[in-house]
């Protein structure tokens, strides 16, 4: 058994002058991430590796979340990447419990790809910033997952779990 976190980045400060790949997270952003780092730990899905895309916000996201120390690839491919790309980076993945930490629309895109049925949430077709999906695949190697084999046992947003509601 194989379990990807999917994990968007926290809320971006749009205001910050500079390359896009720097920019930072805002005020909202760092107080969902480390609310949705809880919510992983809470569901029993702390990763044992760590895909992170190598832009700032994406760094920031994770730092935020307050995970244990876990081996970790900071991928430029990550950066803005498709699906696919996203895809092909995760199958060289080593750990049973991998979190991915990327982009829109790439993270929409792969979470809707892999998933043989979407979960029931409206919020899972634009993922917002900081969503995170939970998908299980029944497959001892990363190499085996294909579009369509996992199932999703979990889907949150911030502002939901920061309000308490079940994610």
């Amino acid at each position: 058994m194989k379990r990807l976190v999917l994990m968007r980045h926290a809320k971006s400060d749009w205001s910050a002058r500079g390359d896009d790949h720097a920019r930072p997270l805002n005020k909202r952003g760092l107080k969902s991430a480390p609310a949705m780092g809880q919510w992983l730990t809470d569901q029993g899905w702390v990763p044992d590796e760590i895909l992170c895309s190598s832009s700032t916000r994406t760094r920031q996201t994770l730092d935020l979340l307050g995970l244990p120390d876990t081996p970790t690839r900071f991928e430029r491919s990550l950066y803005l990447a498709s699906a696919e790309q996203m895809i092909d980076v995760l199958r060289g993945a080593d750990g049973d419990t991998v979190l991915m930490l990327g982009h829109n629309y790439g993270i929409a895109d792969c979470a809707h790809q892999l998933v043989s049925e979407p979960p029931d949430h409206p919020r899972f077709s634009d993922y917002p910033t900081c969503a995170t999906s939970l998908i299980a695949f029944d497959v001892t190697s990363w190499q085996d997952v294909r579009p369509g084999l996992g199932v999703c046992e979990g889907f949150a947003i911030p502002r939901e779990v920061m309000e308490g509601l079940p994610g």
